[in-house]
């Protein structure tokens, strides 16, 4: 599929500043889906009341969960994140625009991004650069909390997206997909902690690292396609073949989906439990790790 035919996965700022100001068009709901790791102390919600893009809504990544989950937001039922982006004014025909407050420009909000996909509605995009390059540019920012009319939206699973621990496990012998992690390199190398308590660093058998921040510039702006595209040919990754995305707890791996839809592949599933639930689940010898990996 040639990367014409796929929605925009990117929109400048300058563009949503004209949208905002222009109205015109189809209805546009911009999204903050701001999440940060515990560990750095930072209450996202709070962030956004704060200062936001005039009309944007808040979207909670641990709230549209599998609430009954031991590993951290996992996808909810479709119901689940209808009922949940409809209380935030997103209809079946809204073009929605997610971006998030993160330092690195994008971190979170590729994953709203590829849940949308996932549950059927193509017509959503990412703020290229976040609210941090809107806020280089000088934009307008709003504060205060945000109210929204529900809307009707329909949402169905494609599984498709997704690849659950038995599919990855599988796969350590048929070897049908690639798989590549997008956490950083210490990580993915089992010398540099991870963030969740009970949890050592390490990798699946026969993944293949690309940090998620190899996809953004020093500005915090996507990479353009070629350079992507160069990215995955040095780690030898075939795009014209299966490619799963894996990371910490499934935040992360969505740059791998989005860099790979930028390059004309629109079909990358997520593993979403990720090396939490491989670490919790799998057996040590599965575990690797130049630390201390995983013992009986």
């Amino acid at each position: 599929m040639a990367p014409q035919q796929l929605f925009r996965a990117l929109v400048s700022a300058q563009w949503v500043a004209e949208a905002l100001r222009a109205r015109a068009g189809p209805s546009l709901q911009l999204l903050d889906a701001s999440w940060y790791l515990p560990k750095l102390g930072r209450d996202a919600r709070r962030e956004f009341e704060e200062h936001h893009i005039a009309g944007a809504a808040f979207f909670d990544l641990d709230q549209c969960s599998d609430r009954t989950s031991p590993y951290d937001h996992m996808m909810p039922s479709a119901t689940q994140f209808a009922d949940y982006v409809g209380s935030l004014g997103v209809g079946t025909a809204t073009h929605v625009v997610v971006y998030d407050a993160s330092d690195q420009g994008l971190y979170s909000a590729p994953r709203v991004w590829w849940m949308f996909r996932a549950f059927g509605h193509r017509t959503v995009s990412m703020l290229d650069g976040g609210l941090r390059h809107w806020q280089h540019l000088g934009l307008p920012l709003s504060s205060g909390k945000s109210q929204h009319a529900h809307a009707e939206f329909h949402a169905q699973l494609d599984p498709a997206f997704l690849k659950t621990f038995e599919d990855i496990k599988e796969n350590l012998m048929a070897r049908t997909f690639q798989v590549v992690d997008a956490r950083a390199a210490g990580r993915y190398r089992g010398t540099e902690p991870e963030p969740r308590e009970g949890i050592e660093p390490g990798h699946i058998p026969g993944t293949v690292n690309m940090p998620f921040t190899d996809f953004l510039t020093t500005e915090g702006l996507e990479k353009s396609p070629e350079e992507i595209g160069r990215m995955f040919q040095e780690k030898k990754v075939d795009l014209s073949r299966p490619l799963v995305a894996t990371c910490g707890s499934g935040v992360t791996a969505c740059h791998v989906a989005l860099g790979a839809y930028l390059c004309g592949k629109p079909d990358v599933a997520v593993y979403d439990g990720s090396w939490v639930e491989w670490y919790m689940r799998a057996q040590p010898e599965e575990v690797l790790s130049e630390g201390r990996g995983k013992t009986l």
